[in-house]
Formats: C-alpha cells, structure tokens, sequence
C-alpha cells in the first residue's frame, strides 16, 4: 500500500462518511465492460464540483490490491453486478492528483520528474530487483515490469489537465508533460501494461498539442458526454430524492441548480444541490469553489458579437456556437465562439448537442456571469439594462406605444448585428430586450406547450413577486397583424398553462413589419377569466 501505487481506500471512505452521498458505482460498471480493450482509454471532463476527485477516489478503492474494500461497497449499485468481485482489489493501481504534485513541486519545471520519482520509488519497494537503480521514465518501468513479472496496471489521474491549463504559456513545461503522457499511453507498447486509463479534468483532449498524445483516448465531455452523462454530476431523479428527504422544493432547487443537458438527462451541479440540501439556503455556491474573475478577461474579449451574445445569453436566450474550432488554448482564443466553448467546459454555460446552442443553465449561473459582467461596468451593459427596464415597465402598464418604441430602439441600437428576416430573429431580438425582466421572472420558457399549441415566450413570475407582477404571455408575428397574435393566444388557450401559477396574465401580440421596418404591438389583460382590453385600444 502505497501513497500513489496500490493506495488505501480511505479517500473514497471520507465521500461515503458524508451526510448526503449518491451512489455514482454505475461508472464502475462501465469501466469493468472495457478493462484491457482499445476502450479502456477514457477521458472524462467536468467542470469544477461536479464530482471528479469522488469518481477517481471511487475508481482507486475498487481496483487497488493496497485495500479491501468489499465491506465499502456491498449496498452499493456496483455490489449487485455478477462481475463485482471478480475485478474488487485486484489490480495494481496508479493514482495520481497533477494538481498536488504541482502545488508540492517547488519547481514547475519539475513536475513531470517529482511524478516519476515518486511512483518509481513506490514500485521499487513493490517490485524489488526488477527496475535498474538509476532514474528511468515511468513509461519504461511499467514495460519492465509487465514484461518481468506479467502485470499490468490501472492508470488514475486526477486533474490530467491542470498544466494544459495553469501553464499554457510555459512551453518548455508543456512539452514535457506531453510527452509524458505520449509515453505513458500512446503506441503499441502502453497495450501491453494498461489494463485501464481514467483521466478526469476539465477540459478535454481535442488540443493540437496533446491530441497526438491522446488521440487513443474515448472522450466524454460537456459537449458530448455519451455513457458518462448519469455518472458524474447529479440527475433529475437523484434531485428529486434527495429534495423530498431534506423537504426542499424541487422546483425552486430546479431553477437555481439544473439545467446541464448531458444526453437524456437534466444534470445538476452535485456541489450545489447538496450546499442547498444540507442548508438550506438557496443562492449562488459557484464562488465558494471557483471565482467569476477567472472568466472576466474572456468574456471582456474583444471579439464581433461577443459582448451581444452574453448579453443574449443572460436574458435566457440560447445561441449557436461552433464549438469545433476550440483548442482548448486559452492563451491563443480566436473567436467568440472559443470564448463560448471554453466557458461551456467550465460550467459556466450549457450546450444543447442537437441543436448546438449554448445557454445560461440556472439562476446560479446567471447570478455569477452577471457579476462577472457587472465587475467591468460595461457601457453597453448598463446602456442595456435601463433600456430593458424601461420596456419592462412599459409592458406592465400596457403603454404599447412605449413597448413599440423600446423594441425598437433595442433592435436598433444595441442589437444591430441580429438581421431580421424571419420569426425567429424576431424572437432573439425579443428575448434580450427583456433582459431585465430575469430579476422578478423565471427564465422565459420558449415554445412553451399550452392549450392547442406552443406560446412563443411565457414569462412566470418568481413566487416573491407573484402578488406584483402578473404572468406574460408573449406572441410573435412576421408580417402580419399583432391582433393576429393576440387573437393566437386567445384561441388556442395559451393562458391554460400558467392559471396554476399565478393570477393576473398580460397577453402581448408583437407584429414585425418587413416594408415599413416597424414594430406593432397590442396588450390585453387576462383577469379571472375575463379579458380587459387596454385602456386606449388601437386599431391593428
């Protein structure tokens, strides 16, 4: 039992002696399919507290010979598989955290050489005579001993990333790091000692420099996350569980915390959901692990739609993002879409795969990427809001005039680079000029389903507001009439949806004139069941 080589199990042992834990062996299950096959090369990134470190640590105290962990386990998911003791405790593991032995070094430079002297005098002790007494790479000790005594091991290693990212710009460390890892994994001989390789951090592979080392690994991310999405990371049903043991609502624990779409599955910041189970208390836990200033430089880039996209983004808008561009070199970013990539791999937005947007997942999130903003006082941002309140206010006192003039004074000024020439640059326009309606409103729902059909946009008030502010029922047309759009929701029974959450509904038809490049719009109120024309109504 080593400290790197065969490791104890009592880092596992500390997740499963915490108040809240969930069961994530399932990936054990997956892993034990793949041992000693060309997909037993995984590398699997996650943002920051979404359970990396537990998965690692989870890994090590299943397959270390340096434990018995059989006790630890039984209960547990992977305990009921017909293979469950056939791989527990049987492998000769190495578990390393890049990021200990980064803060341990007292030289960057020699990171990869702590790294080697430190398992290589571990092996030494297990596998007396068989490595030469001079420093050898770590690579080369695993050749030997497979080829001396048979044994292959079980690679681990925890933040894989942490000089791809702390040290992009040291290029001397960079190369050598890479070329420890091409060592370690690439090419025919790593075939021969590898039983399994389990790399975890934050960003992924597909690197110029490091995708020649790795380029054999199976790549599981927040991009595409494939059979990893229910295992790291909290999902919807765990959610659910662990709000009706706590008596937390879900649907409030819902808005601030979900919102990571990982394939099927609704995935919730693991960190987040327990912080607010365990106390209570609902607000942003992102800056306790991880500060929005790491983000400000990115998003201050001076990149074409940029600083629009964000602005889209916060008012809950999705967008489209080429994330193939990204190679995850934060030192040389090209574009607003690598800026957007780079911050979908830290957590701080989602990615719909089969739509390819990118969107701010949850009120938390939100919270955080506005402070970001805040922090530099953007011009355009300030600009913005009071433009926003302003149309805001005009919509609740159904002043239309006023709600065509800031629709249009929005598009034209601040948002110039959406060209309209159909229904849905319409609705983006639509959905950042409500930008500050995100401080009384959920995030607005697009398409929601309701009577006979689908609501452009439906805004429910928080439940602190809802005896203030009334619900919105937003329809819009492309050359047509707003009494087209109103007429819309009247008859497909779009205010159906929302009665259960709220009392006053406002109804608003928006008409977009392609000749004349005018907005239009009507506001009705919708009032125990009976609808209030606006005070001064106007002919469509």
């Amino acid at each position: 039992m080593g400290r790197f080589v065969n490791p104890d199990n009592s880092a596992f042992q500390v997740a499963l002696n915490s108040p809240i834990y969930v069961d994530k062996t399932g990936l054990l299950e997956y892993t034990n399919s793949v041992l000693n096959t060309t997909e037993a090369y995984i590398c699997n990134s996650r943002p920051r507290r979404f359970g990396k470190s537990y998965a690692a640590n989870m890994l090590a105290a299943y397959y270390s010979k340096g434990c018995n962990s059989e006790e630890m386990f039984s209960g547990l998911d992977i305990s009921r598989e017909s293979d469950f003791k056939t791989h527990l405790n049987k492998y000769d593991v190495i578990h390393l955290d890049i990021q200990w032995f980064l803060a341990n070094c007292d030289n960057v430079d020699n990171v990869v050489a702590f790294i080697t002297k430190s398992v290589q005098d571990e092996l030494r002790e297990i596998y007396p005579g068989v490595l030469p007494e001079e420093e050898i790479s770590l690579s080369e000790c695993l050749s030997r001993i497979k080829n001396d005594v048979g044994q292959k091991f079980i690679v681990i290693i925890d933040e894989w990333d942490v000089l791809i990212r702390d040290e992009a710009a040291n290029k001397k460390v960079q190369e050598k790091y890479i070329n420890f890892l091409r060592a370690m994994f690439k090419g025919t001989e790593p075939t021969k000692y590898i039983q399994l390789a389990y790399l975890t951090g934050i960003l992924p592979i597909k690197k110029e420099k490091t995708q020649s080392a790795l380029n054999n690994f199976d790549e599981f991310t927040m991009l595409d996350a494939g059979v990893m999405a229910p295992y790291i990371g909290f999902t919807e049903a765990e959610v659910k569980d662990l709000c009706e043991r706590y008596h937390r609502d879900f649907e409030k624990v819902k808005y601030w915390y979900y919102g990571y779409l990982l394939e099927d599955y609704q995935v919730y910041n693991p960190k987040a959901v327990v912080s607010v189970c365990a106390r209570g208390r609902f607000r942003s836990y992102w800056s306790e692990t991880a500060s929005y200033e790491a983000i400000v430089p990115f998003i201050n880039m001076n990149y074409d739609g940029l600083k629009n996209a964000i602005i889209e983004i916060l008012s809950g808008a999705s967008i489209k993002v080429n994330t193939a561009a990204f190679k995850n070199d934060t030192v040389n970013i090209q574009s607003k879409d690598d800026v957007l990539t780079y911050l979908i791999h830290l957590g701080y937005l989602g990615y719909n795969q089969n739509r390819r947007t990118a969107f701010v997942p949850n009120e938390e999130i939100r919270q955080e990427l506005t402070t970001a903003v805040e922090s530099r006082k953007w011009n355009e941002m300030i600009t913005f809001q009071q433009e926003s309140e302003h149309l805001l206010e005009a919509t609740l006192d159904m002043d239309e005039e006023a709600v065509e003039e800031g629709i249009e004074k929005i598009h034209t000024e601040y948002v110039s680079n959406i060209q309209y020439n159909n229904e849905n640059s319409l609705s983006s326009v639509l959905a950042i000029a409500y930008l500050s309606s995100m401080e009384y409103y959920f995030k607005p729902v697009r398409e929601l389903p309701t009577g006979r059909g689908f609501a452009d946009f439906v805004y429910i008030p928080k439940p602190e507001y809802r005896s203030d502010y009334p619900a919105l029922i937003v329809e819009l047309k492309w050359n047509q009439k707003a009494q087209t759009a109103l007429q819309q929701i009247k008859e497909k029974q779009y205010t159906d949806s929302v009665l259960d959450y709220t009392g006053d509904i406002l109804l608003v038809g928006i008409n977009y004139d392609k000749k004349t490049k005018e907005h239009q719009c009507l506001i009705e109120k919708y009032e125990n069941c009976l609808l209030y024309t606006s005070p001064s109504p106007r002919d469509s």
